[in-house]
């Protein structure tokens, strides 16, 4: 038997193969329901132009009613966005990703919030606590409790994801 969130993963990841991701955002690697790793980069004029990321989204059995664990790769030759909401580890403080997520949001949605606060970034700069933070993080970012505070960029995140977003890339919606 198939779990909901196979059934699920099968029918983003056709939908992405049969119609493509948005502009600036590719997946680079999806060989099972477990990970899925995607570049995005900022289109038009940024802080952040001409420069590409790397995220990975972890699933598990209770996607899409649980959320990704949704991270930025940070390995030999790949690093993180410095961005005040991005930590060096490449942990994200994203109210979509904790306590604002929803089931009806996908993953190429996921990414189009992320793509949409990378943009919106007036200066670079990491988290104030970015030290202590990623000296003591766990290593599954969904386990850390972020305390959203900043309304500028958590409530930019959440409406960036527009009807139209929602209604091309979630689910129940086509």
């Amino acid at each position: 038997m198939t779990s909901i969130s196979s059934r699920r993963l099968a029918k983003e990841l056709m939908e992405i193969k049969n119609e493509g991701c948005p502009v600036g955002i590719n997946l680079v690697q999806a060989d099972d329901f477990s990970t899925w790793l995607f570049t995005i980069e900022v289109m038009g004029e940024s802080l952040y132009q001409n420069e590409k990321f790397t995220l990975q989204f972890r699933f598990d059995q209770q996607y899409p009613i649980s959320s990704p664990a949704v991270q930025f790769v940070v390995t030999e030759g790949r690093q993180a966005p410095v961005h005040p909401h991005v930590y060096s580890n490449g942990h994200i403080c994203a109210s979509i990703l904790g306590n604002e997520w929803s089931p009806v949001l996908s993953v190429i949605a996921v990414c189009v919030t992320l793509q949409s606060m990378l943009a919106s970034c007036k200066e670079k700069h990491r988290p104030v606590d970015n030290d202590r933070y990623v000296k003591h993080a766990p290593e599954n970012p969904k386990k850390t409790r972020f305390h959203y505070d900043d309304d500028t960029y958590v409530s930019f995140t959440v409406l960036m994801v527009n009807i139209s977003l929602i209604s091309r890339y979630a689910i129940g919606f086509n």
